[in-house]
């Protein structure tokens, strides 16, 4: 079911504001370490307690704005809160550093699950919010599938090889920009196997 209309801008703000914020507050504490309850938290675990709450607070205005949010996000906020959550609890930054992969991984095997029985998952955790043939969905949730376990490899990578700052660098702008690229890339499926209901909307 589609959610009530909202104003774009705001939209981008809620989905994303939440990133920017991780993304400002780290390079502001990085270096910082903080005496709380007497025991040291340096910047990243601070920002990373900061995050969760900002992540609630914009999904549940998500919700409350539209009336409706997709299952993907759902389960996003969820990972963010458990993983996020354990990084705090025991001032360990790599929980957090995991949840990338741990996020990719469940959402590709959900989707292999569902290609092995014959069906897209993907359509069901967007709600159908782009209009396509079933052939068109299985394309597209297979590539997807393969593309989710792609980035799980390399946060792993990127994380266990590299500095938290490169780290931070690749989760604020290299996953979006590669989901982007990704579905940029899709152009054709999506315009091979776009329902004719519409393609006569568009017209």
């Amino acid at each position: 079911m589609a959610g009530k209309p909202i104003n774009p801008t705001l939209k981008l703000v809620l989905e994303y504001g939440p990133l920017v914020a991780f993304f400002a507050g780290y390079l502001l504490l990085r270096d910082e370490v903080f005496l709380i309850g007497g025991s040291e938290y340096d910047g990243f675990i601070v920002v990373t307690a900061g995050f969760i709450p900002i992540m609630i607070a914009s999904t549940l205005a998500l919700w409350r704005l539209t009336g409706h949010i997709s299952k993907m996000q759902v389960g996003t906020l969820v990972i963010v809160v458990l993983f996020g959550g354990l990084s705090v609890w025991f001032n360990d930054e790599r929980f957090f550093k995991m949840k990338p992969t741990i996020l990719y991984v469940l959402l590709g095997a959900a989707l292999a699950i569902g290609l092995m029985r014959g069906q897209s998952y993907l359509k069901v955790m967007i709600d159908e919010l782009m209009p396509l043939q079933d052939a068109g969905w299985m394309i597209l949730t297979r590539r997807l599938c393969y593309f989710f376990f792609a980035l799980a490899v390399t946060n792993e990578l990127i994380w266990r090889t590299q500095s938290t700052d490169t780290w931070v660098y690749f989760k604020t702008f290299g996953l979006s920009l590669a989901m982007f690229a990704f579905f940029m890339t899709q152009a054709r499926v999506f315009q091979a196997y776009a329902l004719p209901d519409a393609d006569e909307d568009e017209g």
